[in-house]
Order: structure tokens, then C-alpha cells, then sequence
């Protein structure tokens, strides 16, 4: 039962514990005033209980969507800032000041970068569809599992690119050049990969079981 599934059934009670309040007065409290007293007081204690549970569960799913807003916020300032520093990063290179545009951007190892960044933009949009469906209240579904899924593939996809790249350049680099910057992120960028394909097969076999397990029981019920 999701959450306003829980607020009608508790919408629903406390309509109930109202009437049956207004009924017990007008059938008890002429003949019986001290029994409509006690009656009256546990119901109002019930309806002031199920009020507060009430406006609760709407703080809880108003706090749940403004986590989620802000999650896919910083999502979507994770892609603007690496997108950024893909086109700035190769400006910056002391080879390019000797170089035009074309030069610089249609170099054979920056395109193998911005190819290699597709599998990242990838998994950030798959990331942020993840948190929708969580907003949604769907994260019990296909659709959650396909996207982590699709998040643990790019992650590997990823970190084998990156590690080719630290090789390529470890054994083809220019003598007077020293690779170990470029080396040094490739490694820590290649283990944040592993560390991410990882999470995601843990949380995807999790919820694959979650919803075989639920459908299971859909089945025998």
C-alpha cells in the first residue's frame, strides 16, 4: 500500500470515528451522559490521532519530492560542469597554441574522449529517470531495474575506455612529456567506475528479487 493509498484509509477512519461520534450523541448522551463523555473523548482522541497521522505522510511526500527535485538537480549540474570542462580541457592543452579549432577538437585522442564520455551522459540520464521513478513511487518495477542496469553496463563500459586511454598514453607519450597527472586520473576515475558498476549490480539483483518476490505473493494471494 503506497503512501496515498495509507492517507485515504486514514481520511477514511477518521470520517468514520466523526460520525460514529455524532451518532453516540444523539442516541446516548440523553439517557447516559457520562458514558457519551468517556465515548466522546476516545473518539476525538482517535480523530486528533488520525489527523496527525495525516498531515504527516504529507510532510514525509512533500520532503520525498523536494530530495528528489534536488538529487536530479545536482544530476543535471554533474552533466553541465562535465560537459563544460570536455570543451574547455583541450584549449587548455599546451599543444593547442599553435592550433586551430578543428585541429584542436578533431584531434584522434580527444575524439576518442568525447566518445568514451557518451557511456557517462548515459548513465547520468538513467540516474535521473531512477529518481523520477522513485518520485513516482515506481522503484518496485521494470523499468527501476533496467536503469540500473543500463547504469552498471556504462559504468564498465567506462572504466575499460578510460583504462585503454592510460594505456595508450603510457606507452605511446611523448618522452619530454610526464604522464603520471593523466595516468593518476585515469586510475582514480577507472575505481569510481568499478565502484559504481558494482553498487548498481548489488541494487539491481536487490530489486529484482524485491519484485519477484512480490509478485510471488501477488500470485498466491
Amino acid at each position: 500500500m503506497n503512501k496515498q493509498n495509507v492517507c485515504a484509509v486514514f481520511i477514511k477512519m477518521r470520517g468514520i470515528a466523526m460520525a460514529q461520534s455524532m451518532n453516540t450523541g444523539s442516541l446516548v448522551n440523553f439517557c447516559f451522559p457520562s458514558i457519551f463523555s468517556k465515548n466522546a473523548k476516545y473518539l476525538l482522541f482517535i480523530n486528533n490521532y488520525l489527523l496527525f497521522l495525516e498531515h504527516s505522510l504529507k510532510i514525509h511526500e512533500v520532503m520525498k519530492k523536494i530530495s528528489i527535485i534536488f538529487l536530479q538537480a545536482v544530476i543535471v549540474l554533474i552533466g553541465i560542469v562535465a560537459l563544460a570542462i570536455l570543451i574547455r580541457v583541450p584549449l587548455t592543452e599546451g599543444r593547442a597554441v599553435n592550433l586551430d579549432l578543428f585541429s584542436i577538437y578533431f584531434d584522434p585522442f580527444i575524439l576518442y574522449g568525447y566518445a568514451a564520455s557518451i557511456a557517462f551522459f548515459v548513465a547520468l540520464y538513467k540516474a535521473f529517470r531512477l529518481l523520477g521513478y522513485i518520485g513516482q513511487n515506481k522503484v518496485f518495477s521494470s523499468s527501476s531495474v533496467k536503469a540500473l542496469k543500463s547504469i552498471k553496463y556504462c559504468a564498465i563500459v567506462l572504466s575499460v575506455l578510460i583504462v585503454a586511454a592510460g594505456l595508450y598514453i603510457r606507452i605511446f607519450h611523448d618522452k619530454e612529456d610526464d604522464p603520471a597527472g593523466f595516468l593518476a586520473i585515469c586510475i582514480v576515475t577507472t575505481f569510481v567506475s568499478v565502484v559504481i558498476a558494482t553498487a548498481a549490480a548489488i541494487f539491481e539483483k536487490i530489486l529484482q528479487n524485491a519484485i519477484d518476490m512480490k509478485s510471488e505473493n501477488d500470485l498466491t494471494i
